[in-house]
């Protein structure tokens, strides 16, 4: 892929930066939440193997994260990635620990862990061979251009929800889930309320994927912009935007940044009737638009 500089009506064809393979790991860490949408937790993490993870993390959904970095051509990075993955199922509470020194607050999520390999380039062999995998493996191809554009893209196709429940091994299983978990139960009033409101945000853009997970129902592009916890008396909504810059003279949303609750967004609000969505998806779309 070429990358060219606009100067006025003149085009300037941007070159690769060389050499930059040990740069790529700093250069993601420091940027991990703009990057995956993924919360820095600890680098060089040792395992008791002798091993070392490349980078630590969690995810805005709670998942464990592990990032490792392909440094020389011949590095399997794929049997390393799920290596350390099989080794951080058996370990749930070293994660804890780790995440406990970094200080985040997090309820942590082992439905679907997650392996980022991130190189600049890949075999047809590794990509076969992930796609043929059911767990949640992720290839990411970046280049460097002129020290100062990085171009960074997943290249292989992300499993279907219900393909991330095949059993990778006999004792881990993906568990995936569908609206009717969390719709069980609630009054028809707040059922009618959700598809009310899915609709005007599935109307946003065509490309807004909708993830169900065990404790919420989030709304992303490359990241969640809003998530619903379903309650029986009206629906919980968290948006991915600082409540210091939302546009809010109604003043009906919370900042939670710092208040134990399932999701991304560090702004709260209620939908509680019909007459709540219009100013409700206002705010939303100030979300997701700051997430585009």
């Amino acid at each position: 892929m070429s990358l060219f500089k606009i100067s006025g009506k003149s085009v300037e064809k941007m070159n690769s930066t060389k050499n930059i393979e040990r740069k790529i790991q700093n250069l993601c860490e420091n940027n991990l939440e703009e990057i995956f949408g993924v919360k820095f937790l600890r680098s060089e993490y040792p395992t008791t193997t002798g091993g070392r993870m490349d980078t630590l993390g969690i995810d805005f959904e709670g998942n464990p994260v592990i990032i490792e970095y392909k440094q020389v051509e011949s590095e399997n990075i794929i049997t390393q990635g799920l290596f350390y993955l099989d080794w951080l199922i058996d370990h749930k509470g070293d994660f804890e620990q780790v995440l406990n020194k970094a200080g985040v607050e997090m309820e942590v999520s082992w439905d679907s862990p997650r392996v980022i390999l991130v190189a600049k380039s890949y075999s047809k062999y590794d990509t076969y061979a992930v796609n043929q995998f059911s767990g949640n493996i992720e290839l990411w191809k970046y280049m460097i251009y002129d020290d100062e554009v990085l171009h960074i893209e997943r290249i292989n196709l992300a499993k279907d929800e219900k393909e991330k429940a095949i059993r990778h091994k006999s004792r881990t299983t993906y568990q995936t889930y569908e609206i009717d978990h969390h719709l069980a139960g609630k009054p028809e009033n707040i059922v009618n309320l959700y598809y009310l409101v899915r609709d005007e945000i599935l109307k946003l853009d065509e490309n807004i994927s909708e993830k169900i997970k065990k404790l919420y129902i989030a709304y992303a592009l490359d990241k969640n912009f809003c998530e619903f916890v379903i309650q029986k008396n009206g629906l919980r909504v968290y948006i991915n935007i600082n409540k210091d810059i939302l546009e809010d003279p109604k003043d009906i949303s919370e900042d939670v940044t710092y208040k134990g609750h399932w999701g991304s967004g560090c702004t709260s609000l209620k939908i509680e009737n019909e007459e709540d969505i219009h100013y409700a998806m206002e705010l939303i779309k100030q979300s997701y638009e700051k997430n585009l």
